[in-house]
């Protein structure tokens, strides 16, 4: 019935497709776009979970060094009270430059984190929206 059916009708014009074919091409597209929008927030979370990774050993770099100023500074404090020569300069001089250090990779951490946080892909929700409301978006103008 169909071949008669479409024999009555005519040839299809070019670029017309049936209902089960568009059906099955949305389905397609949204398959692929799925299984592309799950690449992208892999990909995003990747990137994330490095810069977590690099901020937390800032913080460890940090936590060490600041340790090694508090050890050479109370070693230069000992030396400042016990005598009274120059050796003393040398290790407040040591001190302040390791907690120089030690600031700076906190900062630097911090940066890190921040720029990692929060660790969600937002980059693939966003795209995900902007899918929806284009679909949203197409399906009133074929209604309409």
């Amino acid at each position: 019935m169909t071949e008669t059916r479409r024999s009555m009708e005519g040839p299809r014009a070019a670029g017309q497709e049936s209902i089960g074919e568009l059906v099955r091409h949305l389905s397609e597209q949204t398959s692929d776009l799925a299984r592309r929008e799950v690449e992208l927030a892999k990909a995003e979370m990747s990137v994330k979970v490095k810069r977590l990774g690099v901020g937390a050993g800032a913080f460890g770099g940090a936590s060490l060094l600041g340790l090694s100023a508090f050890a050479v500074l109370t070693t230069a404090l000992v030396l400042l009270i016990a005598t009274a020569t120059e050796g003393w300069v040398a290790a407040l001089i040591v001190a302040v430059a390791y907690a120089a250090v030690a600031g700076g990779l906190a900062l630097a951490g911090k940066r890190s984190v921040d720029q990692a946080t929060p660790p969600i892909p937002e980059q693939t929700i966003e795209s995900t929206k902007a899918d929806i409301d284009e679909t949203k978006r197409r399906a009133e103008v074929a209604r309409g």
